[in-house]
């Protein structure tokens, strides 16, 4: 029974950590205007970018990361022990509450990103090198195809592959070659993620997706 509680609470917690609106606080403060009626309407670095400028962008990124690291870190705090080997399979829930609450935040009426930034948050927190790979993924595939929505999905990607290659392969954390726990769990925060897309899986198809930044320079330039 006490475990049935550590995992319900760790549940609530993973989830009232993403649901933290941090791009839409900071755009609120800066700019004084409510971000989901900005843009793409999503509460995302991305957004935060256009909506208040580079640096509001970078702080609401790196913010929604620490959302995701935040979330396991109390976790592993308060049950990892009392949970043992088990601790690894909550991590499940918990990146996935974590996205979830990003996504479909309680504080904005059920609004919120497509998780990117969470996901990223909660790999990290058991894998460190995904923060800066997160950071070449999603920088990269902004400069050079300069669509959101690919370079949510290519991370969202990523994710479960790398730790399907330290799960197989034995190469890594210790911690995470003992257990496909983590692979699967980046397997669930993708198909979040990927459901979060679906708008943009649209558009894309369509050819009208939104492209930002210097690809979307490099577009108007050219027109």
């Amino acid at each position: 029974m006490a475990n049935v509680i550590y995992i319900l609470l760790a549940g609530l917690i993973a989830y009232l950590c993403g649901a933290i609106p941090f791009g839409f606080l900071y755009v609120k403060a800066v700019k004084g205007v409510d971000l989901r009626k900005e843009g793409s309407g999503r509460t995302g670095g991305t957004n935060s970018m256009r909506a208040a400028g580079v640096w509001v962008g970078i702080l609401t990124a790196l913010s929604d990361v620490f959302k995701g690291f935040l979330a396991v870190w109390l976790s592993r705090l308060l049950f990892a022990n009392a949970l043992g080997d088990w601790f690894p399979w909550l991590v499940v829930l918990i990146a996935a509450m974590c996205v979830i609450g990003h996504n479909w935040s309680v504080f904005l009426g059920w609004k919120g990103g497509a998780g990117t930034g969470p996901n990223v948050g909660w790999a990290s927190a058991i894998w460190w090198p995904m923060l800066p790979i997160g950071g070449l993924v999603m920088g990269g595939m902004l400069l050079i195809i300069g669509m959101a929505s690919v370079a949510s999905m290519s991370m969202a990607l990523v994710i479960p592959i790398a730790f399907a290659v330290i799960y197989f392969a034995g190469v890594g954390p210790e911690v995470a070659q003992a257990t496909p726990a983590y692979m699967i769990a980046g397997l669930v925060t993708s198909a979040i993620v990927a459901w979060a897309l679906r708008p943009n899986f649209k558009r894309l198809l369509a050819g009208n997706e939104r492209v930002v930044g210097p690809r979307a320079k490099r577009l108007r330039r050219n027109q």
